[in-house]
């Protein structure tokens, strides 16, 4: 991914937070990544990192209507995924995706309610609601409508240890062509 295109998700980010009153801390840890598909308008996200401490941490997520974040799952991470402003939709799966098993009820938490959903069937996530998943859980999410900000509170983050992609040519952090300077230091960077 180049450098270049991160700064410009980074400012893009930047716009759509101020415009959906999102006030970021100062020297907020951001990470862009484009999951190594090469392909960010297509697959990939732009996160700042809120809060990261050894027991929790908190998220801000960015996407742009075209993007989605592909299906992975973590073996140790409990998180809620919040969609704070616009709308998403998420496809989850209680193991690694398997077609024999497309349709079948999942039991999960939404704001805090069991709920069932269809596994490999997308559902709709309204600002303010928020779906919990717990470890072995394989999700993806994309947004629906332009400005659409998500929310991601968890246990402690692992990021480059605990993503397990469904596909094993994904990548959490990609690699970077450095064509321009940064305007921001990402978590990958340090």
């Amino acid at each position: 991914m180049k450098r270049s295109s991160i700064n410009a998700a980074i400012r893009e980010a930047r716009e759509v937070f101020a415009r959906t009153g999102w006030t970021l801390p100062p020297q907020p840890r951001w990470d862009v990544t484009d999951c190594g598909s090469d392909e960010f308008a297509r697959c990939g996200l732009v996160l700042v990192n809120l809060a990261d401490e050894p027991e929790y941490c908190e998220k801000l997520i960015y996407m742009r209507k075209s993007q989605a974040v592909p299906l992975h799952t973590h073996r140790r991470k409990k998180e809620d995924i919040i969609c704070r402003s616009g709308e998403m939709e998420m496809e989850l799966w209680a193991g690694i995706p398997d077609a024999a098993r497309h349709g079948s009820p999942l039991q999960i938490k939404r704001s805090g309610a069991w709920a069932t959903v269809l596994e490999g069937r997308p559902f709709l996530v309204t600002a303010g609601e928020r779906v919990t998943l717990t470890p072995g859980i394989y999700h993806r999410f994309w947004p629906t409508r332009s400005d659409t900000v998500i929310g991601e509170v968890s246990t402690a983050n692992d990021d480059a240890n605990d993503n397990f992609f469904a596909d094993d040519r994904v990548v959490r952090f990609s690699t970077i062509d450095e064509d321009e300077p940064a305007v921001e230091r990402l978590v990958s960077d340090l």
